[in-house]
């Protein structure tokens, strides 16, 4: 009887965890640090608050960093470390001013159940796409899609402000803040262009939130206007983050919907 119990715990919980999906983020040590300097990045496998699985070198298609000034440069295996639930970014940080980091990783597939489909689009932000199920009749439609994720966060070296904030770094979605976060203060607002292809990406659903150093505030729901800009209001000081998932359907007898992931982080004081 006890193994039977065991067994059907076991078998539910594989049910659920096809819907969970795993957020990509940088996640400095910390978001200030000294010019001539180092910081440590964790790359967050999971939530911004916990990582559950390290991401391998070998998943990543770039890996760069943009320094005071605009110099790009592609960042190197020997940066990387790892254990089993997180890998790490060693990077310096020689000049003052903002830096700017991002990562991109490779497609991989994953195929839903249509119930499983429908909760998964709720949970993540992407009402477009079950609205599109809805009204074409298909809630009942199994969906394999496939997926890569497009990460970035800004760092402060130093006194120093610098325009490389709003540095693009060209990946497929990305988020772009019009005002330097490390000018910005508790309750003032901040607006972020989001971006696909290089354009802006109009009526995009952004999650939004940030962990305050006792507490991990509840994400909003904002969506981006007619020109691809979200307004940010910097409720409390903290490490900061947004996140999307840009999902389309595509022509394709192998996959039903193309799924695009970024995130941006940043910290107020």
């Amino acid at each position: 009887m006890k193994r039977t119990i065991i067994g059907l715990l076991i078998v539910g919980a594989v049910a659920i965890l096809p819907a969970l999906a795993h957020d990509l983020f940088l996640k400095p040590d910390s978001f200030f640090t000294k010019a001539g300097g180092s910081t440590r990045l964790s790359v967050m496998n999971g939530t911004f608050k916990t990582s559950e699985g390290a991401v391998a070198f070998s998943r990543l298609t770039d890996a760069s960093i943009v320094s005071p000034g605009g110099k790009r440069a592609s960042i190197g295996e020997s940066n990387f470390a790892k254990n089993e639930t997180t890998a790490f970014i060693d990077i310096a940080t020689p000049d003052e001013g903002n830096y700017v980091v991002g990562l991109s990783t490779n497609w991989r597939e994953n195929a839903l159940a249509a119930k499983e489909f429908n909760e998964y689009l709720t949970l993540e932000g992407i009402p477009g796409v079950l609205d599109e199920r809805k009204r074409d009749n298909e809630l009942d439609k199994d969906a394999r899609y496939r997926y890569s994720k497009y990460v970035k966060t800004i760092l402060q070296a130093g006194k120093k402000s610098t325009d490389d904030y709003k540095v693009v770094l060209g990946y497929a979605v990305e988020m772009i803040p019009q005002q330097n976060p490390y000018k910005s203060k508790p309750g003032q607002t901040i607006d972020i262009l989001c971006l696909r292809d290089g354009k802006p990406l109009v009526g995009q659903t952004v999650l939004v939130g940030y962990d305050s150093g006792s507490k991990m505030a509840s994400e909003k729901s904002l969506k981006s206007d007619s020109s691809g800009l979200i307004k940010i209001k910097l409720e409390s000081p903290g490490k900061w983050y947004a996140k999307f998932i840009n999902m389309v359907k595509v022509e394709d007898p192998n996959i039903n919907y193309e799924s695009k992931w970024a995130t941006l982080t940043f910290e107020i004081r």
